[in-house]
């Protein structure tokens, strides 16, 4: 692997560092309580605690915490994870997952957990800054493979850091042999409508040094789709679109977004699928740079990647539910039984309960919520090429 300097600030942790992390973790009086409040056991406590002043790599640490906790995620609180499109991929390539965004912390920590059951190496996470508001939760990122994204910086950092970013990508890429996750935009989708901003690819252009077609081609961007039978944090998303309606000033806390982790762990998530579309292709991206302008041809590529996402996202009765009660149609009656169109009206109530603003408005953002990846399901040809 190639070492630089110039990526300090935003790479993952290397494996020499892990001691001196595992110390500071366990010193941290925040990190201490978190501890106490996963295992209430004193016993599991110093268990867990003695096997971190141990740990000396970051697969170490992956194995022995990360991915049992996940699997203890899995087995509480939903009904299953599957995934799909490994024939895409091979096990000794890397690769960038472009993909929508749904849960702050499980789309990306689920799917290298799929991973490393399938026998490919963990993929390197992209991370927002905003996220990191303790220094135990960003020791945890970058021990996890996590890479920062900075937000909220001044316009000419901005800049700058996009550059740096869009450096480390490439490299790690196409020289260091690890793929990466990092989602379509910024933010996670909280209408059910998942675009890819040109804004992500322009910073991902910024490191190329050839032609559009052949900078983008070594890349090698995967499109990939996460689906939850149960929204994460479903009735969150719809407070936060009521309060950004009243309010279009309105910006989260802090708070908001560590409550959204925790709720996106402990919440019910029924059924979810990760799926994998193929590699964009040369000929592909030969047939999307017929444009003059970069911009253009920035466009037509997001369009392409949702396209993709669309047609890889798996709708679950719940969807498809919603879609008929949003338009109040039967258009999908054959797609659910009467059952599971009692529990998803159920499941609405119970989580609109906890939205305490007017109750016709969140059920209308509610139902769109989960409709709308049919919607985009349906229309996925009218503005995206072939």
């Amino acid at each position: 692997m190639l070492v630089s300097s110039e990526f300090d600030e935003i790479r993952p942790y290397y494996d020499e560092e892990v001691p001196e992390i595992m110390t500071r973790l366990l010193a941290d009086p925040v990190f201490t309580r978190v501890l106490q409040n996963l295992y209430v056991d004193d016993a599991k406590i110093k268990e867990v605690r003695d096997s971190m002043r141990e740990t000396r790599n970051i697969e170490t640490f992956q194995l022995r915490f990360m991915v049992p906790f996940l699997e203890g995620i899995l087995k509480s609180s939903t009904r299953g994870l599957t995934i799909g499109g490994l024939e895409h991929l091979e096990k000794d390539q890397s690769y960038l997952f472009i993909s929508n965004h749904r849960d702050i912390v499980l789309d990306s920590a689920l799917l290298n957990v799929e991973m490393y059951k399938f026998g490919y190496k963990s993929t390197e996470i992209a991370i927002g800054s905003n996220l990191l508001v303790y220094q135990w939760i960003e020791d945890l990122s970058r021990i996890n493979r996590s890479f920062i994204v900075k937000r909220n910086i001044p316009v000419r950092q901005m800049l700058e850091s996009s550059n740096l970013l869009s450096a480390y990508i490439r490299q790690t890429i196409t020289n260091n042999g690890n793929s990466i996750w990092i989602a379509q935009r910024e933010g996670r989708s909280k209408d059910g409508l998942d675009l890819t901003s040109p804004a992500l690819l322009k910073m991902l252009n910024m490191s190329n040094k050839q032609e559009f077609v052949q900078g983008f081609e070594e890349l090698r961007i995967v499109p990939m789709s996460i689906a939850y039978e149960i929204e994460p944090c479903g009735n969150e998303k719809v407070a936060e679109l009521l309060k950004r309606q009243a309010d279009p000033d309105f910006h989260k806390s802090e708070r908001d977004d560590l409550l959204s982790m925790v709720s996106g762990l402990k919440n019910q998530k029924g059924r979810i699928q990760i799926q994998f579309g193929a590699p964009i292709s040369q000929s592909a991206l030969e047939s999307l740079s017929k444009e003059e302008s970069t911009n253009d041809r920035l466009k037509r590529l997001a369009d392409y990647i949702d396209k993709q996402i669309y047609t890889n996202y798996r709708l679950f009765p719940n969807n498809y539910i919603a879609y008929d009660l949003y338009y109040n149609c039967n258009k999908y009656i054959d797609q659910y039984t009467i059952e599971e169109q009692r529990l998803f009206i159920e499941l609405t109530h119970q989580r609109l309960k906890l939205v305490n603003e007017d109750r016709e408005e969140a059920m209308e953002l509610w139902l769109k919520m989960y409709s709308t990846p049919v919607f985009s399901f349906e229309n996925r040809n009218q503005h995206n090429p072939e």
